[in-house]
């Protein structure tokens, strides 16, 4: 027995003396072998089976194990995209080193060189370069590593569902000489959206970072004479699903902003703006909104829940401004089209819409401006909301206030076409028309009539801007002037009497009431026809006839005075010429013939017009004047 147990001793001793070199040999037999890369296909396979990627190296293969920092080497490798993407490769990297912590095993360096990265994103949000298939969770981002290095990688990015392209060369490298924790940069340059780009982001060593402490950067990034500047933190480094910034950016037009971002913004010249942007998960906010270009000024917030597979993002958003003015936009304003060769300038700008975004958009914007200036139309006080719907884009109810009067209403916006289709609806409520333009102050300004204008316009058409919608316009136009005062110089001048030519060579503007104005037009193709024109005063009842072109804002219009008392008159019509911003007032120069001015029956002319009073405002034919006027007809009075 005790032979027996001495044996059994001396066996254990044995094991526990030879165990230690035994190992020893095993671990240094296992580094030769992974040093020579007998291994290196089994692991190249592990790794590619957890990555979902296939993985080729086709050159040196070396495994560093004896050493705090074990570490791989190797060359020629290329990664393949992941199964959700279509087949492809993510990166060829002619040099590739990584060294880890023990015993932590961290990440501690990577180098990259010789590398080409072919990074791409679909438009239902799957990407090359997610570590986790879709609906995995979308995991905390990249490991935290300690120093990189990747000198002028060549990167082709193309993002479909931010509209992004980037071709060019990115190298990012701790600075040197920044002590025993240098910070990072990263610089880029090559084309972005088909234009040249350049951009840098200082940030924080990378040393540092732990994943409880903020990690902070800088950027600058230039593009076709836009420059873009901001600073801000990663709360979570590095899930970028979490961002904190600020920004400013400057240039000659803000569309030249969609080459920095892809996003599409109205062309303009030279602007400012800043903000700051803030990224919580699938909730993105930018606030403090501030932009600026040419007299124009716009404030406030937009706040964006994205979405998974690629569905339209839900934004909201409180927009204001002091001032806009819709020549502050277009391709005229950003100096892109000259001036018009006579420099004449349309009543209804072509200023060319941008609304291609909203097919695939979904968004309820409050908008008030203090002003809102449309060619020549000022209006004040405007208050809207706007609600987009993959392609649908509807505003209203619209309230402004234009001449001291009021505008209501809406119109739809239809861009599901290549171009756009309108219905607008509209209607103007007490409008003054003898209101001072307010330009320069002269009385000679002031209009030929004066009185609460009522109108409502009612059209149809499509376009890619205000004056293409409105050449293309069909529908109706009305306007009543329920009571109000004309020039009697204009009234007289359309019954064309020696005293009317003298009042208007002296100057004189007494005024002559008006009892009623009703002025109604049929729209067909951009065209205006007169349907029922006439103003109603003491001396005269005005009638007219004739077209209004809404493309060259041409008018051909023929007033003809009717007398009511007994006077010896030239029938001469009032021929309106000239465009909707500058009218021209001539005569036309017929043979003279006596005429006694008699009694006026009412009837034929003023039948059809309690139907156009409704359609504008089924108060109207209550009117004091133009209720008054119609009662005649029915009473059968003259």
């Amino acid at each position: 027995m005790e032979g027996s147990w001495n044996a059994r001793r001396w066996r254990i001793l044995a094991v526990r003396t030879l165990g230690g070199p035994v190992a020893l040999l095993i671990v240094l037999l296992a580094a030769i072998l992974l040093t020579q890369g007998h291994l290196q296909g089994p692991i190249v396979r592990y790794v590619a089976a957890q990555s979902q990627r296939q993985i080729r190296v086709d050159g040196r293969f070396q495994v560093e194990l004896l050493s705090l920092h074990p570490g791989i080497v190797a060359e020629r490798v290329t990664i393949g995209n992941p199964p959700w993407m279509p087949p492809g490769v993510t990166a060829e990297i002619g040099h590739l080193e990584l060294t880890y912590d023990l015993p932590s095993v961290r990440l501690r360096t990577v180098v990259m060189e010789q590398a080409t990265l072919h990074l791409t994103r679909e438009e239902n949000g799957h990407s090359n370069w997610q570590a986790r298939p879709p609906g995995s969770g979308r995991g905390t981002g990249p490991p935290l590593i300690r120093s990189l290095r990747m000198p002028n990688a060549r990167v082709y990015f193309d993002d479909a569902r931010r509209r992004l392209k980037f071709d060019g060369t990115i190298a990012a490298q701790d600075l040197p000489g920044g002590g025993p924790t240098p910070p990072l940069r990263i610089e880029g340059a090559g084309q972005l959206n088909g234009r040249s780009v350049n951009f840098t982001l200082n940030c924080d060593p990378l040393a540092t970072v732990t994943r409880g402490h903020p990690y902070r950067f800088e950027f600058v990034e230039e593009s076709s004479g836009t420059r873009l500047t901001g600073k801000g933190t990663v709360p979570q480094p590095f899930d970028f699903h979490y961002l904190e910034t600020t920004f400013e950016s400057a240039g000659e037009d803000m569309k030249d902003l969609y080459f920095l971002t892809g996003v599409n913004l109205p062309e303009t010249g030279s602007y400012h703006l800043t903000g700051k942007f803030t990224r919580q998960d699938h909730h993105l906010e930018f606030t403090d909104l501030d932009a600026k270009s040419g007299r124009s000024d716009m404030h406030g917030t937009v706040l964006i829940e994205t979405k998974r597979g690629g569905a339209p993002s839900h934004t909201v958003a409180d927009l204001r401004s002091q001032l806009l003015r819709l020549s502050d936009l277009g391709t005229q304003a950003a100096g892109r089209t000259p001036q018009p060769a006579d420099g004449k300038q349309l009543m209804f700008p072509d200023t060319p819409f941008h609304l291609q975004g909203a097919r695939r958009s979904d968004a309820e914007i409050d908008f008030h401006a203090q002003a809102l200036e449309i060619g020549r139309v000022s209006l004040r006080e405007v208050a809207t909301k706007v609600k987009i719907d993959e392609g649908t884009i509807a505003v209203g109810p619209v309230a402004a206030t234009l001449r001291e009067g009021k505008v209501s209403g809406g119109f739809k916006i239809d861009v599901t076409h290549d171009v756009p289709w309108a219905d607008v609806d509209l209607r103007v409520a007490h409008m003054k028309l003898g209101h001072p333009s307010g330009n320069d102050g002269n009385a000679d300004n002031s209009p030929p009539l004066d009185g609460p204008l009522q109108a409502r316009i009612a059209l149809k058409g499509r376009g890619n801007s205000l004056h293409d919608l409105a050449s293309n316009a069909t529908g109706t136009v009305t306007a009543v002037l329920p009571h109000g005062a004309v020039r009697s110089s204009l009234a007289e001048l359309a019954g064309f009497d020696l005293r009317g030519l003298g009042l208007m060579a002296t100057g004189n503007e007494a005024d002559t009431g008006i009892r009623c104005g009703v002025a109604s037009f049929d729209v067909k193709d951009g065209t205006l026809t007169a349907q029922r024109l006439l103003v109603d005063t003491d001396p005269v009842l005005i009638t007219g006839e004739g077209t209004i072109d809404l493309d060259s804002e041409a008018l051909d219009l023929q007033l003809e005075g009717r007398p009511k008392h007994p006077r010896l008159r030239i029938r001469a019509p009032l021929l309106v010429r000239g465009t909707l911003k500058h009218p021209a007032f001539s005569t036309e120069a017929k043979k003279p013939m006596a005429q006694a001015g008699g009694a006026i029956a009412l009837g034929v002319l003023l039948t059809p017009v309690a139907a156009m009073l409704a359609f504008v405002d089924p108060g109207l034919a209550k009117d004091s004047d133009c209720g008054a006027l119609l009662a005649e007809v029915k009473a059968g009075g003259k």
